[in-house]
């Protein structure tokens, strides 16, 4: 057992992580540590000064905190995510949801819950996290979802079994893809959208250890995965599109969705005001 002085250990904390971090996120950073590993929360620390510690508790703290030191992301450390009220296991084979997609679930629980027993798919499901809410929310629905990865269509099988949700799961490579297997009456995607160019906008958290594979798309050709999904739905009997964007592509998705016929073709904001999701609608 340690005995642990909670205020002066936070300070020491923060102090190495304010060297890689800004101090917002370095306090909010080491609160969300503490209290999933310590128990405590940051009122603890304000309220309580010596506190008894596991010593197995001080050592699993002091290891993932050496990971965090290092930018890795906090909800690869723990194990898991929140997402729209709803707790994900995330690993490094999966992209960590994020606000903006909790947005898009959002707009498609309104937009779809006065359809009856209706078909979904989700292109590119990493986590399941938007089929399995989708599916929460909307209990007449049949939910599919597909990924290149094993390994994420396995965290993902894994996520719906924990939130008792039955999503139809199956392993497809999108773009070597002629026909769907059937019809669906709604299909969504948050493909990889963000251009090789865009990388020194992003933070090393991001950069070196969530899978390339769900984030980046070439220069020459960032709008291939939109392109590919609109000429699957295009075959589609009727069916309804929904897409996250990169917000400076969002008009140029746009363009390429009309082009392809679909009407009622509609952009939103996300909650940053940037052009970020994008309905459309394809009738036979």
């Amino acid at each position: 057992m340690a005995q642990l002085h909670l205020r002066k250990y936070r300070e020491d904390c923060l102090s190495q992580l304010t060297e890689v971090y800004d101090q917002a996120e370095a306090k909010q950073l080491y609160h969300w540590l503490a209290e999933a590993v310590l128990g405590y929360r940051a009122l603890d620390h304000q309220l309580q000064n010596s506190v008894e510690i596991q010593d197995q508790q001080l050592k699993e703290f002091q290891l993932k905190f050496s990971r965090l030191l290092n930018q890795e992301p906090i909800q690869y450390i723990l194990g898991y995510t929140e997402f729209y009220g709803l707790r994900f296991k995330v690993n490094p084979s999966v992209l960590i949801p994020r606000p903006e997609t909790e947005e898009l679930v959002e707009w498609m629980i309104a937009e779809l819950k006065t359809h009856q027993a209706i078909k979904i798919l989700d292109i590119g499901t990493g986590s399941g996290c938007i089929p399995i809410t989708l599916a929460k929310y909307l209990p007449k629905a049949e939910v599919y979802a597909c990924d290149i990865s094993t390994e994420a269509l396995q965290l993902a099988t894994e996520n719906a079994k924990a939130h008792q949700q039955k999503i139809h799961f199956f392993k497809q490579d999108i773009l070597q893809l002629e026909q769907l297997p059937q019809d669906f009456d709604v299909i969504v995607s948050n493909p990889p959208y963000v251009r090789e160019l865009e990388q020194a906008e992003m933070q090393p958290n991001v950069l070196d250890h969530e899978p390339e594979l769900a984030l980046f798309v070439s220069n020459s050709d960032p709008l291939l995965f939109y392109r590919k999904i609109s000429q699957l739905v295009k075959k589609q009997t009727s069916c309804r599109l929904f897409f996250e964007l990169n917000q400076y592509l969002a008009e140029d998705t746009k363009q390429l969705v009309e082009d392809f016929g679909f009407s009622e073709v509609e952009l939103k904001q996300d909650f940053r005001g940037n052009l970020r999701f994008l309905k459309a609608l394809n009738r036979s």
